[in-house]
């Protein structure tokens, strides 16, 4: 039901509320207003409605103003009550149970009409909850990838909020400091505060009503994640989000708030005017932009997607790829042959052996960049290439342009070539013909069974959250 239908719902009871108010009848009070009492029944059960000059009548036939009728709010308890059943029953949600509506008469017990109503919330609140089977899960982060790909990985909009807040905290050149973040969080009505006891299923926590927003200690190693930590706990207030109603909104905002943490830390003016001049010279490095701005290397090429062929004309694509040959993260606007499966998605699915990606990983000197060129069936792609370790394993970040794009970069004059034909299996996905001959029937691997295949996606309003810590860990810190 949209907000109109409860518009005239509410001026119903509004109505009904003065009549009885001052004792009238249907047909007394049609007999005043001139309007026939069938005709007034279906005004008040917001069946219809009424125009102006009708409802001007109807207002002085009892004796209110019109502004009395009009007003959005319902005209008692009672009232709401009926109106917010309504509303609920006539939502797509309890259509799909397929149970008959219920209609409050007079002599419904206002108890009952509260406990059908608590029914009705708490059956909204769990069909609300984000929660997503992988399919879905995988189908919105795909529908959302090629939204972004439309785009060009662009969102002016956020470019515009940002730069204005960047320049609004004093910050005039270089890397965004810590100071200037805590700046832009005051200018918010917010201050940064750094607790060792924040809950593990949280990266940060924004108390709306004391105006903090809490973040892990800032000694902790990679310190600089915490001015991104605290930018996209600003962006959603920026932003004006509010709290998902699906697995595909969370992401979306997720998406958003990492966006304008980005272009924060790298703001686009001056970004722009740093990778411009890289490619003039001819010298465009990821760890050039990496190190101008002081933002990890995965950071850097991201941020170079969303500029790159808005402000410097060229196309690219970006991975990340674990050391097991998964694809985890991926963009493409120039015709790189992704991997994805049936529903397109591309995440978890196994990058060509061949890539610069995963030959990275065998690389001798893995704290350089691997520049390497690659013959696909779509062309010839360039790349360069970091690897990288976590507590989770080993993933290597690439950032590569079509062939006739490579002249800006620098290791264009790499000599390392390689030849893709994936997704031709008999690429790297089969084993050699020697190799199978003599292994066939040989080998009886265990498989290692990795945990997040069996996982759950996590539930909740801000999915993967526990409610309960968030709650337990604001009630502590309230009196601080």
């Amino acid at each position: 039901m949209d907000s109109s239908a409860t518009d005239v719902a509410t001026l119903g009871h509004r109505i009904r509320h003065f009549r009885t108010a001052a004792g009238l009848t249907l047909d007394e009070l049609g007999a005043r207003a001139g309007v026939a009492a069938s005709q007034l029944s279906l005004i008040e059960n917001g069946r219809r409605e009424p125009r102006i000059s009708m409802l001007t009548t109807i207002a002085a036939s009892l004796g209110v103003q019109l502004a009395d009728l009009l007003s959005p709010e319902p005209p008692d308890a009672r009232s709401a009550l009926e109106i917010e059943l309504a509303r609920l029953q006539r939502g797509s949600l309890y259509a799909s149970l397929g149970l008959p509506p219920v209609k409050p008469t007079k002599g419904t017990p206002t108890e009952t009409l509260e406990a059908i109503v608590g029914l009705h919330r708490e059956l909204s609140r769990r069909a609300t909850e984000a929660i997503a089977t992988p399919e879905e899960a995988r189908r919105a982060n795909t529908e959302l990838r090629e939204r972004m790909r439309a785009q060009n990985n662009y969102i002016p909009e956020i470019e515009e909020l940002a730069e204005e807040r960047v320049r609004a905290s004093g910050h005039t050149r270089g890397a965004l400091t810590h100071r200037e973040v805590s700046v832009m969080a005051e200018q918010l009505g917010f201050d940064l505060i750094y607790v060792n006891d924040l809950p593990h299923s949280a990266r940060s926590i924004t108390d709306l009503a004391s105006g903090r927003i809490y973040l892990p200690p800032a000694s902790i190693p990679g310190g600089h994640g915490l001015r991104s930590m605290a930018l996209q706990a600003m962006a959603h207030r920026l932003l004006g989000h509010e709290r998902p109603d699906s697995y595909a909104d969370f992401l979306r905002q997720r998406l958003e708030i990492n966006y304008f943490a980005a272009c924060c830390l790298m703001p686009r003016e001056a970004a722009v005017a740093f990778l411009q001049q890289a490619k003039q010279e001819r010298d465009l490095a990821v760890e050039d932009f990496r190190d101008a701005f002081g933002v990890t290397h995965e950071a850097a090429a991201l941020r170079l997607t969303n500029l790159a062929t808005s402000h410097l004309d060229m196309t690219l694509h970006f991975l990340r790829v674990g050391d097991d040959g998964a694809l985890y993260k991926g963009y493409e606007n120039d015709g790189l042959p992704l991997p994805t499966d049936v529903t397109g998605s591309i995440e978890g699915q196994v990058v060509c052996r061949k890539w610069g990606a995963r030959t990275a990983f065998t690389h001798t000197n893995r704290t350089t960049e691997l520049y390497q060129y690659t013959d696909t069936p779509a062309g010839t792609y360039w790349c360069a290439t970091q690897t990288g370790s976590t507590s989770a394993g080993g993933f290597s970040i690439s950032v590569g342009v079509p062939f006739a794009q490579a002249k800006w970069f620098r290791g264009r004059e790499t000599t390392v070539r390689a030849e893709s034909r994936c997704p031709d299996e008999s690429c790297c996905k089969r084993p050699a013909a020697g190799l199978a001959s003599r292994w066939a029937g040989q080998a009886w691997p265990s498989a290692r069974l990795h945990a997040h295949i069996l996982s759950p996606l996590p539930s909740g309003s801000f999915p993967g959250v526990d409610d309960t810590e968030v709650y337990s860990f604001l009630e502590a810190h309230s009196a601080s």
